[in-house]
């Protein structure tokens, strides 16, 4: 009870309480009139829960949209980092397994042109798109390694609950996650059986798959909210075999 004396919620109701009855006793020893009083109090308290119910709708519409941009810029900002960190160098290496990457490329090579509609149907295709995977032991012994060297940062993404609420950025980290442990549970990557071979072709081809698709979501992100890192993103854009960061005509 104390508490609740102390809290200045309660503290602010009780001044407010108080107020309205100084007000109402203004009121009557001014005009005498206690029917003029009772009959607006009443009326007063009929709009009151119309007007209670509009604020709430109004104010519970506006935080929520609010809390859902702040929430979908902090998760961009994760997403951008994990690309820095790791995605683009995974682009750049998974773009090796691929035998016909040469005409993913050319089916989602970003344009700074794009609108809404390029970026969907970009997406489409990666995620529809035949991924043709080829075996190379040497290069997948060094994809192991690199994947190892950047375990920890995986972990601390995971642990972020910011990905909550983004299933999909969720699921193209635990498709990371087990192609690399995959890869580290073997002792040696070399004379591996057929079915094994296909097992991991499966697996790179899902990590693979899920990272080309959300970079091009992020990038369409990039081109609406800071056209600054899109041009660079699109500058050096690992689907590109012809990319650069210098800027050309």
């Amino acid at each position: 009870m104390k508490k609740i004396m102390k809290s200045w919620t309660f503290r602010i109701a009780l001044f407010l309480f108080m107020a309205s009855a100084l007000s109402y006793t203004i009121h009557y020893f001014i005009f005498h009139d206690a029917h003029h009083i009772f009959i607006y109090m009443i009326g007063d308290f009929g709009f009151l829960f119309l007007d209670v119910l509009l604020v709430l709708l109004i104010i519970e519409r506006l935080l929520a949209s609010r809390e859902k941009k702040s929430i979908l810029h902090k998760l961009n900002m994760v997403i951008g980092t994990f690309f820095s960190e790791v995605g683009m160098e995974l682009l750049h290496r998974f773009s090796d397994f691929v035998e016909n990457a040469d005409q993913l490329e050319s089916e989602v090579l970003i344009n700074p042109q794009w609108d809404n509609k390029n970026f969907q149907e970009a997406q489409s295709k990666a995620i529809s798109f035949k991924y043709s995977i080829v075996f190379d032991v040497e290069r997948l012994e060094k994809l192991r390694d690199f994947l190892k060297s950047k375990h920890s940062f995986l972990v601390r993404l995971l642990e972020n609950p910011i990905l909550l609420d983004n299933q999909r950025f969720t699921d193209l980290l635990w498709a990371v996650f087990h192609l690399s442990e995959e890869l580290n549970f073997r002792d040696s990557l070399q004379n591996l059986p057929d079915t094994d071979i296909a097992h991991l072709k499966t697996d790179l081809r899902r990590a693979y798959s899920r990272i080309v698709s959300e970079w091009i979501v992020y990038t369409e992100h990039l081109k609406s909210r800071y056209p600054f890192l899109f041009s660079l993103a699109a500058r050096i854009n690992p689907l590109n075999p012809n990319a650069s960061p210098i800027v050309q005509k």
